[in-house]
């Protein structure tokens, strides 16, 4: 037997002796104080080993003593509470689990009332305070690595959502808050979160971790009824992390698909109910209806055929959950020719109440606004002869909301199903429901669905609808006469359209994967140029979904070609590029530098890479840029960042006010220079280096020594500017090393804009680099670039190498004092 393992044995056995047998207050508080090296709080803490034995062998049976051991008398053998809070210290700081279990098995054992009892129930809902039942939780989210305990598993998850239960049943009259169900389950919701929280983090650091325990707990919670407290907490807080980050929202989706199929109605339901709108659930659910056949059946049956106390909103919510994604479009075209179908049933006519009849009627107007022309032509036959069915049924009862209903749908679905057919209209009388039916069947945009959106109809007939149709419950006036001056539009004054702008069917997708998948995939080039114009907004809005995808976005857009006339494609690209870059400079700028001497690249695209390089560097490089979006390009005429057009009249009224203002005094107009952290600093290795490694190594299609001197000179005069850009960070000097060397290399080159990007890359190391580093590391380059320049200065045949060189002699001459001064003794 190994001596460690024994010694931690015979220390828990002499303790559990002495507690058994002694009165000595003194010599208890030793003994607990003894073992409370096992848990790891004190400064002397057992080896790894024995903390582990202790807590997979020991503790429960030790808990159980400390349980057996209470009294009055035995907590009163120390004064001032001493006792009591040793005691408490093992169930709060010890393995989270066990302890819960000792717990909750020790108030299920207790005398009902008695001193025990209570005491047991007050460390119990201090336990709760202080976030010990996400310790319960997390310790089974990583149990990846050991083998699982099932029935663990099932007897946690009893007790924790069974906890309010238990305790009112156990505590009567004498119940704590903390246990009322309307406080604990909240509190269960706030907890499932932070341990959601450590499961991101552990994932973001390479670890395995499961949230199944954390889906059966969510199941089990919403199936007692109470998924209102739980999700009231769990949607809320979700709806916000998983906005930016990709991570965040698959785990979201695999909280809800490890949900048993037992629990899937009570949670989903849930969900609907909760979720503020359609775009919300999506991302909460992803495509869960078309991985679990559960979840299938309850969205698109249960809810709307058998169930029909949802409210519109969550109606809404669900139908727009299924017309968000094209994976679970064809769900909402079933569920509409399921809808008609049960809608013209002459059989659920008579025998399905009037609440139910409208619930189906609302879903059908909703499906006909979320699908689009070209859906509905497909399915037209199928769909056309489900409703003439029902209208026929519904025309024939004799129970006016009955026919009422049959009219509205009637008129809606054939408006929108066969367009190009005769209209059909009746009369009826309107009210609030008429008017909520008409209101639900106007079509509704959907952000990842397809371009092609359901045209505006009339609900009641003709092709150019009237003001009844466009709106039936306001008044309604018509013209005094055909000799009226109102008819007369002489004398209007042609509005000004010159900054009007076409509308376009196509939404922009409102994330960066979205754009992503519309750049790499979209078919709608009206898509695909509304994902290029918002992606650059959106990786400034959302960086950390940005840098998931960062390397992949950098090389959609160097490769991307202009499928369309898009205006100021080429600036498009960049700007969007050039933000990638500065999202996620590492990464990206490693990406370009390698890609620049990849086989296959145009030239175009190598000099692309350098000035995406040069403009990101610049960014990064500002003073100030922390929390402020990139000023780059010149925006439209007329138009504001947010895309709306500025009113001409505006700019006239504030020029008038403008000129005829006398100002006595108009203050300082001078703001303080932004400052700042140079954030190029720490990245400025991954732009420059790369740069200079394979430049003399000839590729197939790119010699850069040989006839593509003119990439040779902007490779230079690029290598310049980082240069520049570096001044005051710490990998300054051997940058300018390094720069100095490769001009060394190419200073007698034959093309003038090469001599003239060497020469500024010199003149940029003379302006980056201190004084002081440049006597001490420099010097010896430095020298021998003084000879050649006065070389270049006299000699050069181009009289902008002359000109530059005799600049880079200027700056030397004013360096020379301070070299000189800081060599002296």
């Amino acid at each position: 037997m190994d001596p460690e393992v024994s010694a931690v044995r015979l220390t828990v056995w002499e303790a559990v002796h002495i507690l058994s047998s002694s009165e000595d207050g003194g010599r208890i508080f030793c003994t607990l104080g003894s073992l409370k090296r096992y848990l790891g709080e004190t400064e002397n803490s057992a080896l790894p080993e024995e903390q582990e034995e202790f807590a997979r062998i020991h503790f429960s049976t030790f808990l159980r003593c400390l349980v057996g051991k209470l009294s009055p008398d035995w907590l009163e053998l120390l004064p001032d509470g001493q006792m009591e809070e040793l005691w408490a210290s093992f169930f709060l700081e010890g393995p989270a689990d066990q302890a819960f279990l000792v717990l909750m098995e020790s108030i299920e054992g207790a005398a009902s009332p008695s001193f025990r009892l209570m005491k047991m129930a007050r460390l119990l809902a201090r336990f709760l305070s202080v976030g010990r039942m996400a310790a319960v939780m997390e310790g089974q989210c990583q149990q990846q690595a050991g083998p699982a305990f099932p029935l663990l598993q099932e007897t946690l998850l009893t007790k924790v959502v069974g906890l309010p239960d238990l305790l009112g049943n156990r505590l009567q009259w004498e119940n704590l808050a903390t246990f009322f169900p309307q406080n604990y389950f909240p509190l269960l919701g706030e907890e499932v979160l932070r341990v959601l929280q450590v499961v991101v983090d552990s994932l973001r650091g390479g670890l395995d971790c499961s949230v199944s325990f954390l889906s059966q707990v969510l199941g089990k919670a919403c199936v007692h009824g109470r998924q209102k407290e739980v999700l009231g907490v769990l949607v809320p807080r979700l709806t916000v992390l998983t906005q930016g980050s990709c991570l965040w929202q698959r785990v979201c989706w695999c909280l809800v698909e490890r949900v048993p199929d037992w629990a899937m109605e009570a949670v989903l339901k849930g969900f609907v109910e909760a979720a503020p709108g359609p775009e919300v659930l999506s991302r909460l659910l992803g495509n869960l209806v078309t991985k679990s056949k559960k979840a299938q059946f309850v969205m698109t049956r249960k809810l709307l055929f058998l169930q029909y106390s949802c409210t519109m909103p969550m109606l809404q919510s669900l139908l727009g959950y299924l017309a968000m994604d094209s994976q679970r479009r064809s769900l909402l075209m079933q569920a509409l020719k399921e809808l008609l179908e049960t809608w013209g049933s002459s059989s659920a006519i008579r025998h399905v109440p009037l609440v139910q009849q409208c619930y189906v009627s609302k879903a059908i107007l909703i499906c006909l606004a979320h699908l689009g022309e070209a859906e509905l032509r497909d399915s037209q036959d199928e769909l056309l002869a489900s409703l003439m069915e029902g209208v026929k049924s519904r025309l024939d009862s004799s129970l006016p909301p009955v026919r009422r209903l049959g009219m509205i749908v009637a008129e809606v679905a054939s408006a929108r199903i066969h367009p190009e057919g005769p209209p059909l209209k009746f009369q009826y009388e309107e009210d609030e429901l008429t008017r909520e039916m008409l209101a639900l069947a106007m079509p509704q945009p959907t952000a990842d669905g397809p371009s092609e959106a359901g045209p505006s109809f009339a609900p009641v007939s003709g092709e150019t609808p009237d003001r009844e149709t466009v709106d039936r419950s306001g008044p309604q006036v018509g013209p005094e006469g055909s000799d009226s001056e109102l008819d007369s539009d002489d004398e209007f004054v042609p509005y000004d359209m010159s900054v009007d702008r076409e509308q376009r069917s196509s939404k922009a997708p409102s994330y960066v994967r979205g754009c992503l998948e519309a750049l790499t995939g979209s078919k709608d080039w009206e898509r695909w140029e509304a994902a290029l114009r918002a992606l650059e907004g959106l990786i400034f809005r959302s960086p950390a979904a940005t840098q998931e995808v960062s390397v992949e976005l950098a090389k959609v857009l160097l490769h991307l070609e202009e499928k369309t006339a898009v205006a100021g494609f080429e600036g498009l690209r960049q700007r969007t590029l050039v933000a990638v870059t500065v999202t996620d400079p590492a990464r990206v700028a490693e990406y370009l530098t390698a890609q620049f001497y990849a086989l296959n690249y145009s030239l175009r695209q190598r000099m692309d890479i350098l000035d995406v390089l040069t403009l990101a560097a610049q960014e990064l490089s500002r003073p100030g840029r922390l929390g402020k979006a990139p000023q780059r390009g010149s925006p439209d005429p007329g138009s504001q960042p947010g895309g709306a057009v500025v009113p001409a009249w505006r700019a006239v009224v504030e020029e008038r006010v403008r000129r005829k203002t006398r100002w006595f005094s108009k203050g300082s107009v001078g703001r303080a220079p932004a400052v700042g952290p140079n954030e190029f600093n720490s990245v400025a290795g991954y732009f420059f280096f790369p740069l200079l490694q394979h430049f003399d190594r000839p590729l197939v299609t790119f010699d850069l020594l040989g006839g593509d001197q003119l990439v040779l000179g902007r490779l230079a005069h690029t290598l310049g500017a980082l240069m520049y850009l570096a001044v005051n960070t710490t990998v300054a000097v051997p940058m300018g090393k390094a720069l100095l060397e490769f001009v060394w290399a190419l200073r007698f080159h034959g093309d003038a804009y090469v001599r003239r990007g060497l020469l500024s890359a010199v003149s940029a190391v003379l302006l980056s680099v201190p004084a002081e580093r440049l006597l001490a590391d420099l010097l010896d380059e430095l020298l021998e670039a003084r000879s050649w320049l006065g070389d270049v200065a006299e000699k050069d045949p181009d009289e902008d190498c002359r000109l530059l060189a005799v600049k880079a002699l200027l700056l030397l001459e004013k360096l020379r004092d301070k070299l000189l001064l800081l060599s002296s003794p």
